[in-house]
């Protein structure tokens, strides 16, 4: 459930019989249709269908998590738990605190359940006087029946959690995703302990093996989340054009990695719900840090500036893309140079990307170039060749400038699936209806003394989402430039993307 906030006693709110009487009155009643069930919603349906078949018989609690408070009598912006968002299709910032319950049936099957806190009546004090809930203060929230109709479940009032959570818990097994709401996991360890249905260390592993199902059943994406992925990389490179085109603004302002963080956000925020992580705006040596997010530093004439950032769409859904750019719309011979191995790197990744391919075969083909590149500018130590440094137990030296992996599952979370197994990720098989990122790079720091001293402070990323389908995989941001002339001429026609 939500953090609690401090409350400050010197604040005074109206309270008085007559105040309550007056404000109770004269409110125009809620009314006006229902909601049609939403696109999202269908799909999550069958998404529940399958959770239910692999769970026959067991209570399934999955939470949207609470409020968490960011200072004193403030929250974050509320972002629901993903597997929560993924089995009713509720994005955006609904609903806190709000709990998802696959009910077994006798015959088989389960009945989906949403308890949620409803609205409430314009006779009660939550109305008036209550900053964090409150409709007063923050907005109406569904009615039950609202809330039914949109995403197609049962809905009861939140207050009534507790009683179906322990119904005859010892006759059936009852899981809970953990690590999404503290609380609302302690009320199924209660009611699990009194009904003496498990012992603990039985439980958190069937729990762990229920969270493990639903990150992993998100490895391969249906047709409307493919759909969504398309849209939030078509907004990110809508963003990305905007960028470039204050790239002068963001130079000329000073603190340029905060304008390029600001104008990037604005646009997320317009066309989605956000940015899908903090964005990475990094120029000059900063580039070489591979989670740049303080964007606290210049933008300068000369530089290369590596934004890795993506749009949210109110779905949630993510996308996750890199382009590395010179800020003057020209890359000079070492720039230019470091960039092309890059990408000659990604497209190998690329070309890896199909099915029947191991997931890990991307990295293996993009990280090839890489050390062949590195090996050929002479950079490995002496008597190291490619095929040495390749070795995963004796060599790796041509890691310390890419340290990082080439590719990562994309979704509702920028890295999704988190805890599937290895079996089940990096040694998996391709298939379509993966979504991917292909992303390699070289980062040369400014400190580096096993470099030459004109590689020093360059950082290169090229990033882009695809999605694997039944000959190969079609990138989804692909509209933005990706060659050296064509990133330049981007830069220069102030980011007017060419036909």
């Amino acid at each position: 459930m939500s953090e609690k906030q401090h409350k400050a006693e010197h604040r005074s709110r109206p309270n008085s019989p007559a105040f309550r009487a007056f404000i109770a009155s004269g409110w125009a009643e809620h009314g006006g249709p229902l909601p049609e069930q939403t696109e999202a919603a269908q799909y999550a349906a069958a998404r529940r269908e399958a959770v239910s078949s692999a769970f026959e018989g067991e209570r399934l609690v999955v939470p949207a998590g609470g409020l968490k408070v960011r200072s004193n009598d403030t929250d974050y912006v509320f972002r629901p738990h993903t597997a929560f968002a993924h089995l009713t299709g509720l994005g955006s910032d609904r609903e806190p605190d709000a709990v998802l319950v696959l009910d077994p049936l006798e015959d088989g099957g389960h009945e989906a359940v949403l308890y949620f806190r409803p609205l409430a009546g314009q006779d009660t004090e939550e109305f008036f006087a209550d900053s964090r809930v409150g409709e007063f203060w923050v907005g109406a929230r569904p009615t039950l029946a609202g809330m039914a109709a949109e995403l197609g479940v049962e809905t009861r009032d939140l207050s009534e959690l507790p009683d179906a959570v322990a119904k005859d818990a010892g006759a059936v097994t009852v899981r809970v995703v953990r690590e999404a709401d503290a609380e609302v996991t302690t009320l199924v360890e209660t009611a699990r302990a009194q009904a003496a249905e498990h012992q603990a260390e039985a439980a958190v592993d069937a729990d762990l093996e229920l969270s493990r199902f639903l990150s992993t059943m998100r490895l391969v994406k249906d047709e409307w989340e493919i759909d969504q992925m398309q849209d939030a990389c078509d907004a990110t490179a809508d963003a990305f054009d905007a960028v470039v085109a204050e790239l002068p603004e963001a130079v000329r302002r000073g603190r340029g990695e905060r304008w390029v963080e600001g104008v990037f956000g604005l646009h997320a925020r317009h066309s989605g719900n956000g940015v899908g992580y903090d964005s990475i705006c990094a120029a000059g040596d900063h580039a070489t840090t591979l989670h740049w997010i303080r964007n606290t530093g210049e933008v300068l004439d000369g530089d290369l500036l590596l934004l890795d950032a993506g749009v949210e769409l109110d779905s949630l859904f993510t996308a996750d893309v890199t382009r590395t750019v010179p800020v003057n719309g020209t890359f000079t011979q070492i720039q230019r140079k470091i960039y092309e191995a890059v990408l000659e790197a990604q497209e190998a990744g690329i070309a890896a990307a199909r099915p029947g391919n191991k997931f890990s075969d991307i990295h293996a083909a993009a990280i090839r170039v890489i050390a062949t590149r590195l090996h050929e500018w002479g950079l490995l130590p002496d008597g190291v060749t490619v095929e040495e440094t390749l070795d995963p137990e004796h060599g790796q030296q041509h890691r310390r400038w890419m340290v990082h992996g080439t590719s990562h599952h994309l979704g509702l979370d920028v890295h999704d699936c988190a805890l599937a197994l290895r079996e089940d990720y990096m040694d998996a098989e391709l298939t379509p209806g993966m979504v991917l990122t292909v992303e390699p790079g070289l980062y040369f720091k400014a400190d580096d003394l096993l470099v030459p001293e004109e590689y020093r402070g360059i950082g290169v990323r090229i990033e882009d989402d695809i999605v694997i389908t039944e000959d190969g995989c079609r990138n989804l941001s692909a509209s933005l430039p990706r060659t050296a002339d064509d990133v330049e001429a981007w830069v220069r026609a102030g980011g007017e993307r060419s036909a």
